[in-house]
């Protein structure tokens, strides 16, 4: 069944659009518009800083939209109890940096050391990626030990003392979601948007792939948390 469909203009803030069409994430993640960290302003001003025609990226986000209609299974995420989503995030993107962030960081360092003295920029992105690894996984055992319990714990026992303590757990941890999105939109430059070089071997290649999916993820995560789980208890 259908929903009812989004309405697109200069006005809408990027965040909400994605809210009401999820696909919407794929075509700014292309054009490199942040709908997670930076989603909070209006779909003007974003596509402004990036350069862009505003009436061209309605006109791809409408033409889109007839594409990939939005069904309700799109938009299960904006409804799920916080329970269903904490765990949603728990198993799929904890786990995925669990899992991935140390065998990125083996491409990393290899690529580093075989090709350092030829591209001087690996020194940087090896340091970058070592931050941000370390960043995310704290980040990540962080909020299923503290800040997932006090917001379940606030949802089977509300109080005011209870919910002032979790509005500042997650206004902390939003700060660490816009850390690391600055390290990421550091590691697109100096990756040159994640292009290898045309004499790149086949680890360096897959080295880029994988950071340019770990950017992605971490956009989804960030957005499942600060557009759609926070926001419940900060209003």
């Amino acid at each position: 069944m259908a929903t009812k469909q989004p309405f697109f203009n200069s006005e809408a803030m990027v965040r909400d659009i994605v809210l009401q069409f999820p696909k919407s994430a794929d075509y700014f993640k292309a054009n490199k518009i942040d709908f997670c960290c930076g989603g909070a302003k209006p779909l003007g001003e974003a596509v402004q800083e990036r350069g862009l025609n505003k009436e061209a990226v309605i006109s791809d986000l409408y033409k889109l939209l007839e594409e990939y209609p939005v069904l309700e299974e799109d938009t299960v995420w904006n409804h799920a109890p916080s329970a269903e989503l904490i765990d949603h995030i728990v198993n799929k993107h904890h786990r995925y940096l669990r899992e991935e962030l140390p065998l990125i960081g083996q491409n990393v360092t290899k690529v580093f050391r075989v090709h350092g003295e030829d591209s001087p920029h690996l020194a940087e992105l090896y340091t970058l990626f070592n931050t941000l690894k370390g960043e995310l996984l704290e980040h990540t055992a962080k909020e299923e030990v503290s800040e997932f319990p006090k917001i379940l714990s606030y949802v089977e026992n509300p109080s005011e003392s209870s919910l002032t303590e979790l509005r500042e757990a997650l206004h902390e941890l939003e700060g660490e979601h816009d850390a690391a999105g600055d390290i990421l939109k550091e590691i697109r430059r100096v990756t040159n948007d994640f292009t290898p070089p045309g004499h790149a071997c086949t680890t360096y290649r897959l080295t880029y792939a994988r950071l340019e999916e770990l950017e992605g993820m971490t956009f989804e995560h960030v957005h499942l948390e600060n557009n759609i789980l926070f926001p419940r208890y900060q209003q």
